[in-house]
């Protein structure tokens, strides 16, 4: 194999076959149109949100609702595809749970892998052996076409992004994915070359031979290694090291295909390697501008920045190994539910970690909330401890120099919809509260007049919302702490503004599912049935009466009034019984709340199960046993929240909040999840069942539902 015959097989095969260099311009027109759609959808978009604030603002009582002929047929569209995209099929295996790709991602990769297996046989005999080189030369050009849409899709700065409205992070996977299709085709590429050569016992000779054939074979080689080192597992066991041998593994690989294919295609390689380039440069502008502080004289002149560096951060301790890390007078500017990258080289040198801002612009400061697992931000909570009772005034030494790049991330705006749900987990809620406030701040800009601007360029002001439901699903009541002035202080905003605009409503509830105080609780019960007891006497066997159950509790009498031994016994394991149904206790001996609560209550504290089994106000009518006399302490001692907020013991019912807001939506709504991996996938799969219930925007009256997600692992 050499130039020579690649180039004789760029021509024509008669046939009405295109010649070899126009397979690769066929691969560009479909996925130029593809993403051409999706850049009209994003169009669409951005315009029905200026004229749903615009309608809001001029007073209209449904803006979020479709107004014409066209734009309901847009929304029953837009709601089918949403139902079949987030669709995900669930395959229960023993304890766990296999949940498969969605239809959406998953129709994306057949799709591309039909586009491209289309291109590679199209007007082949497959039974001709003698068309398998022919084969090989066509899969070959197909495979390089892949090389600039991989690039593409890899960069933080990426056009396909920039158009589509979809951030990079979201445009990851498909990344991974489209490599692996480029294996698949490459793969077809040599195995086709390969099963010519066969029958002769001519592969080794061409191997030692060939120059062209080894250096493919170093090319594909090199794009295994690439694709298993970027699998999940290894990704994640060393995210440093993965970073810096993937930059080398795709320069070698990149250097192998320049040096084994011809000078015709070399123009989509030389593409990728000018695209990745742009994303440095431009990533590398980024990083100045925001972190050297000449570039902000302003700032610089009101002593908000002093020396070289514009950005110094101090570094808070917080419940459950969490570090608030904050940064005053930051040089950027963001959106709420983005995200930058941040480096501290003097506590974790040569690592950059992306991190949700969980503030607004209007705070005048940019905080993150960072939970210490392993690496660098277990250094990041090491360090924050060792200032632990630092005075005030000395403080300002000790705030370490750090490094931003960004911001990133995007999703529609939620001011246009009517009703938006927040679901948050853990430090989820660093990425649903500053989306919470910006809605808060709409609903002011709805209560004071703004000056109206012609300029499509203007940023629209005002909000559409009228209702916002807020969950937040915390382990224990002292991370409550994280946000309690935040969420105290939004809810008094609202109840201010509700005073002028009667439609706005906010709900919030605080879910407590693990709680150190309750397996005390728990404890205290145990000690108080089984401590020695001086009226305590023995009782023959002949003369015991039978074990009452009263209230799902073994008594402790008998008709003789008398304590048995076994009667304790019994009571300790109905206990145990009882707590083993409700709750489930962690390594650390945690007490975990396992039941889901429907049934919610405005203010205050509802138990609704601990490892206490005495009585609460959500046991059923029947649950009157008694109690120890001592308080629990999840009644006594209440976090600094607004009246106005729950807080329950229990996990939620993602299915019932959320229906419960649609049902009273008068226009489209949003859902907004943002926690650990099990928590996103039940709300997607109970949103596309809901959408699926209600039959959205196809007769019934329902209004859409758009879903965002974003997950984590801890």
């Amino acid at each position: 194999m050499d130039h020579a015959g690649m180039a004789m097989g760029s021509m024509s095969m008669g046939n009405g076959v295109p010649p070899l260099l126009d397979f690769p311009k066929m691969y560009w027109a479909v996925v130029g149109t593809a993403v051409a759609i999706a850049t009209m959808v994003n169009v669409y978009n951005k315009v029905l949100y200026r004229q749903r604030l615009a309608a809001a603002k001029a007073g209209k009582s449904r803006p979020a609702t479709p107004q014409s002929l066209i734009s309901l047929c847009m929304a029953t569209l837009f709601a089918i595809m949403r139902e079949a995209s987030n669709y995900s099929v669930w395959i229960p295996l023993k304890d766990r749970i296999l949940r498969l790709p969605t239809v959406g991602r998953t129709f994306l990769v057949i799709a591309n892998l039909v586009v491209l297996i289309t291109l590679c046989f199209y007007g082949f005999n497959l039974n001709d052996r003698w068309a398998r080189e022919d084969i090989g030369y066509r899969t070959g050009f197909v495979s390089i076409a892949q090389f600039p849409l991989i690039f593409l899709l890899a960069g933080k700065n990426n056009i396909i992004g920039f158009l589509t409205g979809v951030s990079h992070e979201r445009l990851n996977w498909l990344h991974r994915w489209c490599s692996r299709c480029l294996l698949f085709t490459a793969t077809i590429h040599m195995g086709y070359f390969f099963a010519d050569w066969a029958p002769y016992n001519y592969i080794g000779t061409q191997l030692k031979e060939n120059n062209l054939v080894w250096r493919g074979l170093a090319a594909w080689v090199v794009l295994v290694w690439l694709i298993f080192s970027s699998t999940t597992p290894i990704r994640g066991w060393c995210y440093e090291f993965f970073v810096v041998q993937h930059l080398i593994s795709f320069t070698l690989f990149t250097v192998f295909v320049y040096i084994h294919t011809p000078s015709e295609v070399h123009v989509y390689i030389w593409i990728p390697v000018g695209l990745y380039f742009f994303d440095r440069g431009l990533r590398t502008l980024r990083v100045l501008y925001a972190n050297l502080s000449f570039f902000h004289p302003a700032q610089r002149q009101a002593g908000q920045m002093s020396g070289v560096w514009a950005c110094k951060a101090d570094f808070t301790p917080l419940p459950h190994n969490t570090t608030r890390i904050t940064i005053r007078n930051p040089p950027i500017n963001w959106r709420p539910g983005q995200h930058v990258f941040l480096s501290c080289h003097s506590i974790v040198p040569l690592q950059s970690h992306p991190f949700t801002i969980a503030s607004i612009p209007e705070d005048g400061k940019m905080e993150f909330y960072v939970k210490a697992e392993a690496g660098g931000t277990k250094r990041f909570f090491h360090h924050a401890e060792k200032l632990r009772g630092v005075p005030a005034t000395e403080s300002t030494r000790c705030m370490k120099t750090v490094a931003i790049e960004g911001p990133y991330g995007s999703l529609r705006p939620l001011r246009q919809f009517d009703t938006v749900v927040f679901l948050a987990g853990s430090t989820g809620a660093t990425f649903t509260i500053p989306l919470l406030r910006d809605l808060i701040q709409g609903w002011k800009e709805n209560a004071s007049p703004s000056p109206h601007s012609r300029s499509i360029f203007a940023k629209p002001t005002g909000s559409a919302t009228r209702h916002i439901r807020f969950i937040w699903v915390v382990k224990s009541r002292g991370q409550l702490s994280w946000f309690s002035e935040q969420l105290s202080a939004i809810v008094a905003e609202v109840e201010a503004l509700h005073t002028d605009q009667r439609s706005i409503k906010l709900e919030a509830t605080v879910y407590v599912t693990c709680d150190d105080e309750f397996t005390e609780e728990h404890n205290s019960l145990l000690s108080s049935l089984t401590a020695p007891n001086p009226d305590f006497k023995t009782v023959p066997e002949n003369e015991r009466g039978p074990v009452v159950l009263r209230s799902g509790t073994p008594s402790l009498y008998d008709e003789k009034k008398a304590y048995r031994k076994d009667d304790i016994q019994a009571v300790e394991s109905a206990v145990s019984s009882e707590v083993r149904e409700r709750n489930t206790c962690g390594p650390d001996g945690t007490c975990c709340c396992r039941t889901t609560v429907d049934d919610e209550s405005n203010g205050g504290i509802q138990q609704v199960c601990c490892c206490n089994p005495g009585p609460s106000s959500t046991r059923p009518q029947s649950s009157t046993s008694s109690t120890p006399s001592s308080t629990p302490s999840n009644t006594s001692k209440k976090p600094l929240l607004h009246p106005s907020t729950s807080v329950v013991c229990g996990r939620p019912n993602p299915r019932n909040i959320i229906r419960r807001s649609l049902e009273q939506a008068l226009g489209e709504s949003a859902v907004v999840v943002c926690g650990p991996k099990a928590l996103v996938a039940d709300v997607k799969r109970d949103v596309v069942g809901l959408s699926d219930e209600r039959a959205v925007h196809k007769g019934t009256g329902a209004q859409g539902v758009y879903l965002h997600t974003e997950s984590f692992l801890y």
